[in-house]
């Protein structure tokens, strides 16, 4: 039902300069592993095996990652640091991937709309990599969403609790709880003032996003900031009752921001790699 994920990976990474000055914000190490892995990984655990990449000047480094590196797998051939290439090797041979570029920098909704040629007329997912999302001993946050779509079968956007003065942030929802963890959505806006927000729901970096959405962000106009908003596309679809937001199980680190970053590095530290070793 839903095959492809695609990961807007074009932006400048501003918040982290200088380190993404020459570096994509999306291959910045969680301990040993980029951002952009993290996220694949998650696709792929939900059963997602098409991945489809927007990216812009100064990302080779995501391609790359992503193939063959026959020089160095020829110096680490029959050493124990074989075992550290495990898990990409894994991904490369199980998945495909796909490029395009987006030319300008036009907002969340154009970078989307860049990807519908490698998406084409079915469902899909999105990912944000540099929000983070685990749940240990339970099902990542895209399959949760997946397996919502199956029995929705519509748009669904990835929601949590924020503080209300940190609304600012993020796209914010409001609409009519169908149980604890799900609304189907009434009203979103972006980036609003703490006072001019309808709730402290706000959305994350995961979507379950339905064809359709390619023609609404078409026909959307710029919005906040002068970029075109996939919350101005989604609107249009939640007018007629079909996008839902859903509360998900786990924890999101907003590795977008310094704070967020060392969070997630500590937590994957203690979860992940001192057990790996």
């Amino acid at each position: 039902m839903i095959r492809k994920c695609l990961f807007p990976a074009a932006g400048y990474g501003t918040r982290f300069l200088p380190a993404t000055k020459a570096m994509p914000k999306e291959m910045l190490p969680i301990v040993n592993k980029p951002l952009i892995q993290y996220g694949v990984e998650e696709a792929y655990a939900a059963g997602l095996q098409h991945m489809a990449v927007i990216t812009g000047r100064g990302k080779r480094a995501l391609e790359d990652h992503f193939d063959i590196s026959y020089e160095l797998e020829h110096q680490i051939q029959g050493t124990d640091k074989e075992r550290y290439l495990d898990s990409t090797r894994l991904l490369i041979d199980a998945c495909t991937f796909s490029y395009t570029r987006q030319v300008e920098m036009k907002g969340l909704g154009h970078a989307i709309l860049c990807g519908q040629q490698l998406i084409g007329e079915e469902p899909f997912a999105v990912v944000l990599a540099d929000d983070l999302c685990v749940n240990p001993g339970g099902d990542p946050v895209l399959l949760q969403m997946i397996e919502l779509y199956r029995q929705f079968r519509c748009s669904i956007v990835a929601i949590q609790e924020v503080p209300r003065e940190e609304t600012y942030k993020y796209g914010v929802i409001a609409g009519e709880m169908i149980r604890d963890d799900l609304y189907r959505v009434s009203h979103m806006v972006e980036k609003p003032k703490p006072e001019e927000a309808p709730s402290n729901l706000a959305i994350i970096g995961r979507y379950i996003l339905t064809p359709d959405i390619f023609q609404l962000i078409a026909d959307t106009e710029p919005g906040k900031g002068g970029e075109i908003q996939i919350t101005d596309a989604l609107m249009k679809q939640a007018r007629q009752g079909a996008v839902l937001a859903y509360k998900f199980k786990g924890q999101r680190f907003d590795c977008g921001s310094a704070e967020g970053y060392v969070e997630a590095t500590n937590y994957c530290f203690e979860q992940f790699y001192k057990k790996e070793q």
